[in-house]
């Protein structure tokens, strides 16, 4: 009889140990990264840059909430959210919340398709599907029927209150101590939001500093932004992979940048210039899908000094 169960048996409790681990730990193991990018032109003083993304609020995340707020502590000289911040339609009144203490810091945001659509009960293995067939998001797959509409005016309204610049397929600056930073954002790339053309043409000169801002950090999105020699682009959306293999890394990015760029920093290149890239792993999960493993949630300080640096 134990030789007959005794492995089947081992094998569901293993993995019955990394489930309670991946959803009841890793998932509210919230840490911040910090990253040094040589990035700002010669002489500039360093930018700290405080990321956050893919909060995917659901009621109750008291823990993740606590630990948003504490991040104000940081004092970031301006804050980018990278986008999908509900998971819940009922998830409003708590993202204003957790974000309110940062929202007294300069501000900018791009919302990602969970801000516009409430998420569905969705089997993992199409993630792997999907990338196997080069289809992502609605960038060849059919459209969404039947979507939850997530009350994403409230939201928009609360950043806009608070004095955050809302890049929506539209350009922004900010004024940083006497310093002027000129961001372009676009919609969410994952459900064909993104009109670059809107933006399109480079930074502007006018501004000592000048970056791209997207959720889904999509090809076709990287492509025009380096084209057009922004030096640094920050993205969300991947979840860092979200349920990872030890020493191997993530198996899907949910879009179609490669797996070896899935997190962290990294650069990209088109028609010969080449752009730092770091896409944050984000915060948090879909409500359906509440697990994380050897990718915990994250939030990033990124500190962009100058190029000789």
């Amino acid at each position: 009889m134990r030789a007959r169960y005794g492995v089947p048996l081992g094998i569901t409790a293993v993995g019955a140990a990394g489930l309670v681990y991946a959803a009841g730990f890793e998932a509210r193991s919230f840490r911040l990264r910090r990253v040094t990018i040589p990035v700002l032109p010669s002489g500039m003083r360093p930018l700290r840059v405080l990321q956050v993304s893919d909060i995917h609020m659901v009621g109750g995340q008291r823990k993740k909430q606590r630990w948003l707020r504490s991040l104000a502590g940081l004092r970031p000289d301006f804050v980018i959210n990278t986008g999908d911040n509900l998971s819940d339609p009922d998830g409003v009144p708590e993202v204003l919340d957790a974000l309110g203490p940062l929202m007294e810091f300069p501000g900018a945001y791009v919302f990602g398709s969970n801000d516009y659509y409430g998420p569905k009960p969705r089997n993992p293995a199409r993630y792997l599907l999907e990338k196997v067939q080069g289809r992502h998001g609605l960038n060849g797959n059919p459209p969404v029927v039947g979507a939850v509409h997530n009350p994403w005016e409230g939201l928009r309204d609360g950043f806009d209150a608070a004095g955050w610049q809302n890049l929506t397929n539209t350009r922004g600056t900010l004024k940083v101590e006497g310093v002027s930073v000129e961001l372009t954002g676009l919609d969410d790339p994952h459900i064909k939001r993104d009109r670059y053309a809107e933006v399109a043409g480079g930074p502007s000169g006018t501004a000592d500093f000048s970056m791209g801002v997207v959720h889904a950090p999509y090809l076709r999105v990287l492509d025009s932004y380096t084209a057009d020699d922004y030096p640094l682009i920050l993205a969300g959306h991947t979840h860092g992979g979200q349920v990872c293999i030890p020493f191997y890394g993530a198996l899907v990015t949910n879009c179609d940048l490669d797996t070896d760029r899935v997190k962290g920093l990294s650069t990209h290149t088109a028609e010969g210039r080449t752009a730092y890239l770091h896409v944050s792993a984000g915060c948090g999960t879909s409500r359906y899908t509440p697990v994380r493993f050897a990718c915990p949630p994250e939030a990033t300080l990124l500190t962009l000094v100058g190029r000789e640096q």
